[in-house]
């Protein structure tokens, strides 16, 4: 393993200018967003799971919220070994990475524990268990992008653009599909589809297969009826206000309750068993009753600067693998942001997918961790080259 170089530069003044253009700007950003949204997240845990974990785990209100923690500790360890990693060697690890996730995705399918509805879990026993379908979907960038790169001169032949991008990708979107994670899977589609339009796959490819997802989403959610509730409750929750579109109208409600400033850490009323998933899938919501407008703009904010520094590593960088990598990753964390946000505002169906960084769940919160920690990792060694080019 090799660790990217440190960067230094010599001192140029402390003014806004020479801040700013500073080589490791652009790591600095991310790190403060990602300790931010993980802050906050830990801390809405705390207070969002607080009630429900009182009646699931004897007494105790913090237990969610301890673990929650635990999973913090244990990514942002794995987030800083990653960043201090040389390009190369996350390149290295990228194909291992995609097996054993392919592994998983198939052992769950055999001995996997159902939640919800969805055999996507395997349980270790007690509160331990992981979702390999949160990985598939870092794994499916890494791999794609180390694989892109490899054939980057020969793109320009179809077989090689397809070839085996595309049908190992639809393969774990097959197991993650066959689990009944059609959230995830929604989640890995642009995925997907993001890794082939960035190496100038035509457009009318992604009209196609973006028919034949929205056709496949369709199949899916009329074949399972919990599925469909969720579609017509975003349709009309007040149809059947007490029933499928409860969630929907009390997320909103304490959207909506929460005014510019909130009700105060602690002082959301949602949380009392009336918000169902109040710490996963509607912890936004519980934000915005608890924190206000500044808190759930604040969320947005962070995710933007995410995205725009991502955006900025892959246009300055002269390496296929980072440049794709980079966007895949940036498609992955902004697409399951948006689809989260717009559930609870209900401008988006309920899908189940967590909020990036800041839901609760380890399954989630590690592989997002370890992303960040590669475009961390990124952005150093743009840094490094532009120091070296001096």
């Amino acid at each position: 393993m090799t660790a990217t170089k440190p960067v230094k530069q010599k001192n140029s003044g402390g003014g806004l200018a020479a801040r700013l253009d500073h080589p490791m700007l652009n790591f600095h950003i991310l790190l403060g967003a990602t300790g931010f949204l993980l802050s906050l997240g830990i801390v809405m845990v705390a207070s969002a799971s607080s009630v429900f974990s009182y009646q699931q785990n004897n007494g105790n209100s913090w237990a969610l919220a301890t673990r929650q923690l635990i999973f913090a500790i244990i990514g942002v360890v794995l987030m800083i070994a990653v960043s201090k990693m040389h390009v190369d060697a996350i390149r290295r690890w990228a194909p291992l990475f995609m097996v054993v996730v392919g592994i998983l995705l198939v052992v769950v399918l055999l001995v996997g524990t159902a939640v919800h509805g969805q055999k996507n879990w395997i349980d270790f026993g007690g509160p331990f268990r992981i979702q390999p379908s949160e990985f598939a979907k870092l794994a499916i960038v890494m791999w794609g992008a180390d694989m892109l790169d490899r054939k980057y001169h020969l793109l320009e032949q179809r077989n090689h653009l397809l070839m085996p991008v595309l049908p190992v990708s639809a393969a774990v979107l097959g197991l993650v599909i066959l689990q009944g994670d059609l959230g995830t899977a929604m989640v890995m589609m642009p995925i997907m589809a993001s890794l082939l339009y960035f190496v100038g796959a035509p457009r009318k490819w992604f009209l196609l297969m973006g028919g034949a997802g929205l056709a496949a989403i369709a199949a899916l959610s009329i074949a399972a009826p919990y599925r469909m509730a969720r579609f017509t409750s975003w349709l009309d929750p007040y149809a059947d206000a007490q029933g499928t579109g409860f969630q929907v109208i009390h997320g909103q409600q304490a959207l909506g309750s929460g005014g510019w400033l909130g009700l105060g850490l602690g002082g959301s009323r949602e949380k009392w068993g009336t918000l169902p998933e109040a710490h996963t899938d509607f912890i936004y919501a519980v934000m915005g009753e608890e924190l206000g407008i500044f808190g759930t703009v604040s969320v947005l904010v962070l995710f933007t600067a995410i995205a725009i520094i991502g955006l900025q590593i892959a246009r300055k960088t002269n390496e296929a693998f980072i440049q794709i990598a980079t966007l895949g990753i940036v498609a992955w964390i902004v697409t399951q942001a948006l689809v989260n946000i717009g559930a609870v505002l209900g401008i988006l169906p309920i899908t189940g997918v967590p909020l990036p960084l800041v839901s609760y769940g380890g399954s989630s919160l590690i592989p997002t961790l370890l992303a960040m920690g590669i475009l961390m990792a990124f952005a150093k060694h743009e840094a490094y080259l532009q120091v070296s080019k001096k």
